[in-house]
């Protein structure tokens, strides 16, 4: 099915069952212990063997030598893994070919072999035994002295943008912000580490995995071994957290791999906590330089954004400008984006990448300007509103409701009572703020196919390799099929993650949601079609309620429509050029009230409140969830999230849950998530958008911004820790 025209009426608006706050149908097996996670498939297949990764010790270098004989000759040790008996491997389209190290070494912790034995602690005993000598090469770890020599990245679509001539109408603007900010290096730490059991049949390869993006990686997997795409199958039913961590094929799938192939067993491998921030991908660190320029009246009339990241060679940009091109008006805009080759861990995809730290620099200059300008932070935002993109005024926005999410907000909030005199305002010890930042994420749908079959009980099960990585994904796809055929959700059994279903959106990009939904409504709309047709029903007339099928007078049960078998469906959803003609965007406003300790600087999130336009929503309950759950994120990302580098040798020392600081219970205050009524008919069939990580985009500022109007400290580098408050505070108010 091709979706290029705006969507008319369909079976999806009676919102009988989309659209309704469901409980999730995962939860009771989440709860109970009865949802199978990649590492606890114990009964797929007898004796397993357990594998533990060889890490490497060094940031940059080479092996000079490993001595394997000791760790071969360790009790219960089936096989060895090393870059040298392990054959060429295939470079796949997410550089899996690094994904096992040696000789050269490229970062610290990259994997350099895999011990196989009949017990996790018998690897793990091994491994220990394992020599490796180095030579350690010069690497380049700081991002701030590797800056001079970044690059326009060239595998990027667009790096670098200019509308105007920005340097004229900068310098003639009477009103002046030139800024710099920086974010950490940061890690999804996510529940679930990385984990996977491979077992091979012949030369048919099966993984249990945890992945995000089950046909990516497939077919990684297949070009990093040098196998068919037909020979691999990957499961990945439920994930405990990915973040985009999981996106791609990491080192735990292709050395189960390789570990099964040469052990001749189903083999485990589970990364330790503490080599996930290292082995796996995180979210690099940036420097970012704004300039804004406005009339004496508040008018954006230049805009530039300069973002500087780093990576491994080859490796690419985090894209933090990319929401400035389109948030805000102004005649004269530049952006550009640098890359510098850093031999740090790989720096990949982290909720909303781009946006995410994109905005924690971007809501901060706004609030800045607004100083400058004596404005309310909202009112400035508000005047600069644009319904049009800016680098493209002909192209239209297909919903914007970005100044309904701050006049609500700031109304539900309670933003009139806000000093704006920053520091004035105090509560026994500590001092209180109010911050404000808008949210903003691209809305991205990409073809995504789904199967639906009706069987004689009337049951409907959909089958599809989209994946739930705690969102929510198994219940929306059942509300979708249930709306469509006329049955209530406990009529629809869902099943996904697994390659042998037809390719989904997968979950990445605040995709998932609307494209995978939209792919099981096509897929629905042709199995409707072939029920009628069964029956005898005109497809275009039949109605579908009620766990049946009728028109007029006519009314057939759907388990005799398929009293003969199962009728079957299968249909992708294609978006054609609509992106061409409307730039789709969703929204947010966040507002943050905090309290700051006068003596200690201890710094407090009091409450939240995020009002999001994303289309329709799908789900209110799990979509609230995941709003709730980004807005804890943005608070970590504000008050303490950073992967410390070691800048002489090269890794991230606080690598595990009790250096790398996340909110906890205690940090979370009370949060209210509001979504504004809107349906997007030209984003699909199901005129939904994506609501994720927009969650997550604006909120670190707003915190950032709190903190300001409760102490008058404007802190530019994040995280805002104690250090940076301490040395500020005025001494009156620390006495």
């Amino acid at each position: 099915m091709k979706f290029d025209t705006p969507a008319g009426t369909n079976p999806i608006d009676n919102l009988k069952v989309v659209g309704q706050p469901l409980d999730r149908i995962d939860g009771p097996h989440k709860t109970t212990g009865t949802a199978t996670y990649a590492y606890e498939w114990h009964d797929a297949f007898p004796s397993p063997a357990y594998g533990y990764v060889i890490a490497a010790g060094i940031g940059k270098g080479r092996i000079a030598s490993m001595d394997i004989e000791d760790a071969k000759a360790a009790p219960g040790v089936l096989a060895v893994v090393t870059a040298k008996n392990a054959g060429r491997l295939g470079k796949g389209d997410f550089n899996t070919a690094r994904l096992l190290g040696g000789p050269e070494i490229q970062h610290y912790h990259q994997a350099i072999g895999l011990v196989v034995a009949e017990t996790f602690e018998q690897a793990r005993a091994a491994a220990q035994r394992v020599r490796v000598q180095y030579d350690r090469g010069r690497g380049a770890f700081d991002l701030a002295l590797a800056k001079p020599s970044a690059k326009r990245p060239t595998n990027e679509a667009k790096p670098d943008s200019a509308v105007g001539d920005f340097e004229r109408a900068f310098e003639e603007a009477p009103v002046q912000l030139d800024e710099t900010y920086t974010t950490p290096d940061q890690s999804h730490m996510m529940m679930e580490p990385h984990a996977s059991i491979a077992h091979w049949d012949g030369d048919q390869l099966t993984l249990w995995t945890s992945n995000q993006m089950i046909n990516w990686g497939r077919g990684d997997v297949a070009k990093t071994l040098g196998i068919g795409r037909e020979n691999v199958r990957l499961i990945s039913p439920y994930i405990g957290g990915g973040f985009g961590g999981k996106l791609f094929v990491r080192s735990d799938a292709v050395l189960a791999a390789l570990g099964a192939r040469a052990a001749r067993r189903p083999v485990k491998v589970a990364l330790p906590r503490p080599m996930m921030a290292n082995n796996t991908t995180h979210r690099p660190a940036t420097i970012q330089r704004i300039r804004i320029g406005t009339t004496r009246d508040g008018k954006i009339t230049a805009i530039a954004h300069e973002s500087w990241s780093g990576d491994l060679p080859g490796g690419g940009a985090e894209m933090a400008v990319q929401q400035t091109r389109f948030l805000y008006a102004g005649a004269n805009r530049k952006t550009t984006t640098r890359l510098a080759v850093l031999d740090l861990p790989e720096g990949n995809a982290m909720r909303a990448p781009g946006e995410a730290p994109g905005l924690m620099a971007l809501e901060v200059a706004m609030d800045e300007m607004a100083e400058k300008l004596q404005m309310d932070p909202v009112e400035f935002r508000i005047l600069n509103d644009t319904q049009v993109d800016p680098e493209d005024p002909q192209r239209p926005f297909s919903q914007r409701q970005l100044n309904t999410c701050l006049s609500e907000g700031a109304e539900r909030f309670g933003w009139k009572q806000r000093n704006a005199q920053p520091g004035q305002v105090r509560d026994g010890r500590w001092l209180v703020g109010m911050g404000v930042a808008a949210g903003f994420r691209n809305n991205l749908t990409t073809k995504s196919a789904a199967r639906v079959r009706l069987d004689r009980q009337g049951m409907v099960t959909v089958e599809t390799d989209m994946t739930d990585i705690g969102t929510g994904s198994y219940t929306i796809i059942a509300q979708t099929a249930a709306e469509m055929l006329g049955v209530p959700i406990e009529r629809v059994v869902v099943k996904l993650g697994d390659s042998s279903f037809p390719v989904s959106a997968g979950s990445g990009g605040q995709w998932g949601a609307n494209s995978s939904t939209a792919g099981v409504f096509a897929a629905c709309d042709k199995l409707r079609r072939a029920i009628a047709e069964k029956v005898g029903l005109a497809p275009d007339d039949a109605v579908f309620a009620d766990v049946q099928v009728r028109f007029g007078d006519r009314i057939v049960p759907l388990a005799e429509a398929a009293a003969d078998g199962d009728i079957v469906a299968e249909e992708a959803i294609e978006f054609g050029d609509l992106a061409k003609k409307f730039q789709q965007s969703t929204f947010a406003a966040h507002f943050c009230e905090v309290g700051v300790d006068v003596a200690t600087g201890e710094t407090r999130v009091r409450r939240m409140l995020a009002v999001c336009a994303a289309g329709r929503i799908l789900n209110p309950k799990s979509a609230r969830s995941q709003v709730i759950g980004a807005m804890t994120m943005g608070i970590g990302a504000a008050l303490s999230e950073e992967l410390v580098v070691d800048k002489r040798l090269g890794f991230f020392v606080n690598h595990d849950l009790a250096g790398y600081e996340v909110p906890v219970h205690a940090d979370v205050p009370h949060q209210e998530v509001v979504f504004l009524d809107e349906v997007d008919p030209m984003s699909s069939p199901m005129k939904a958008k994506g609501v994720g990580e927009l969650g997550i985009c604006g909120v670190t500022a707003a915190v950032a911004n709190a903190i300001y109007n409760a102490t008058g400290i404007r802190v530019r580098e994040y995280p805002i820790t104690l250090d940076k408050l301490l040395p500020k505070l005025p001494p009156v108010q620390r006495a």
